[in-house]
C-alpha cells in the first residue's frame, strides 16, 4: 500500500508522475529498451516514489491469492539455510502452494531486484535470508504480501521475523570457551552481518569474563571448507598460537581440523574448533564437530503457519519469533 488514499498504486499514477501516457509506461514495463533513456529515467524514479508494482499475473487470476511464495536466500553452496529451505519447500509445497527460488548473494540490489520480480507475481508471502537496505526495507513494509525474515531477529523488522539473537550465540560460545579452559582462542568470521554479530557477542563476553587477547580473521562469504588453509597459514605465523579456533560454519571448521591434523597437531588436545550450523558433516566426521545448532525445521514450521494465517486475514499476535540455539558439544572441542 502506498500514500494513495490508502489504495494500491497503479500504472496511471506512475504515468501522472513521470508526466508521460499509460501506454509509455506499460512500453516500459514489458521491455525498458524501447523507451528513451531520459524517459526511462523518469518512469523509473516514478515507479520509486508511487511504490508501484507491475501485475505480471494480470488478467490471468481471479482471486487474489496467488498461492506462491518467493524464498531467497544469498547462496546454495556450503549454506547452513539448506535444511530449512528444504523442509520449507516441502511443507509449502505439501500445502498446496508454488515456491520460487531467489539467489541474492550479498548484494542488496540484486534482493531489492528479487523482491520487486515477486511482488510483480503477486506472491502471498516472500521469506527472506539476504540483506536489507532502507529502500527495500521500505518496499516490504507496504507491500501486502507477508514479509519473512528467517534466521535473525531485527529490532523493527519490516514484517514478521523467524530466528535468534546471533550476539546471544556469540555470548554463548564465548562462555563455553571459558568453561572448557581455553584461553587464546582465534576467531574465524564471515563478513556478513549476522557473523558480525556472534563475533561481537563474543567479543564482549569474553571482555566480560575476564579473557585474555584474542586474534581473529575475517574471511569471505559464504565461509567454506576451502579457505581454511589460508586461515591456517595465518594462524601458524601468529606469536601466540590459539588452543581453540571459533568458525563461522562448520564446513569451514571441517577445513581448519583437516589442515592442523595434517600439519601433526592432535585435535582438540593441541588445538580445539568450534563450527556453527550443525550440518550433518559435524556430526559424521572424525572428530566430531562441537557446533551450534538452530532448529531450522522450527523455523520452516513457524513461517507457514504465519502465511496460512495470513492468507486467512488472521494477523499475527508476535513480529518477532525467537526459535533459539543449543550449543552441542562434541569431539572437537
Amino acid at each position: 500500500m502506498n500514500e494513495l488514499n490508502g489504495r494500491n498504486p497503479t500504472l496511471d499514477d506512475v504515468a501522472l508522475q513521470a508526466g508521460v501516457s499509460s501506454a509509455t509506461v506499460s512500453r516500459f514495463i514489458n521491455n525498458p529498451a524501447v523507451v528513451a533513456a531520459a524517459t526511462a529515467e523518469r518512469i523509473r524514479a516514478a515507479i520509486t516514489a508511487t511504490g508501484y508494482i507491475p501485475n505480471l499475473l494480470a488478467g490471468g487470476l481471479a482471486s487474489s491469492k496467488s498461492k506462491m511464495v518467493a524464498v531467497l536466500i544469498p547462496h546454495l553452496v556450503d549454506s547452513m539455510f539448506n535444511a530449512t529451505i528444504e523442509t520449507m519447500v516441502a511443507e509449502l509445497s505439501a500445502a498446496g502452494m508454488n515456491v520460487m527460488l531467489g539467489l541474492t548473494g550479498i548484494s542488496t540490489t540484486r534482493t531489492s531486484e528479487l523482491i520487486r520480480a515477486a511482488l510483480s507475481r503477486r506472491v502471498d508471502a516472500i521469506i527472506s535470508t539476504g540483506p536489507l537496505d532502507a529502500e527495500t526495507v521500505e518496499l516490504a513494509r507496504r507491500s501486502p504480501a507477508l514479509f519473512l525474515q528467517v534466521w535473525e531477529l531485527p529490532e523493527d523488522p519490516p514484517g514478521l521475523a523467524v530466528g535468534f539473537s546471533h550476539r546471544d550465540a556469540g555470548r554463548d560460545i564465548a562462555r563455553f570457551v571459558l568453561s572448557r579452559g581455553y584461553r587464546h582462542p582465534h576467531l574465524v568470521t564471515a563478513d556478513g552481518t549476522r557473523a558480525r554479530l556472534r563475533r561481537d557477542g563474543f567479543v564482549e563476553e569474553w571482555q566480560a569474563q575476564g579473557g585474555g587477547a584474542l586474534t581473529e580473521t575475517t574471511v569471505a562469504i559464504p565461509s567454506t571448507f576451502g579457505q581454511a588453509r589460508r586461515v591456517f597459514s595465518e594462524m601458524r605465523r601468529l606469536d601466540q598460537q590459539p588452543d581453540i579456533v571459533v568458525c563461522g560454519s562448520d564446513s569451514l571448521a571441517q577445513g581448519i581440523i583437516v589442515e592442523a591434523q595434517a600439519a601433526g597437531l592432535r585435535v582438540p588436545d593441541q588445538l580445539a574448533v568450534m563450527g556453527f550450523g550443525n550440518s550433518a558433516i559435524a556430526g559424521e566426521m572424525r572428530p566430531t564437530i562441537t557446533t551450534v545448532d538452530i532448529d531450522g525445521a522450527r523455523i520452516a514450521r513457524e513461517a507457514i503457519a504465519a502465511i496460512r494465517s495470513h492468507s486467512a486475514g488472521v494477523p499475527s499476535e508476535h513480529r518477532s519469533i525467537d526459535v533459539g540455539f543449543r550449543l552441542i558439544a562434541r569431539e572437537s572441542a
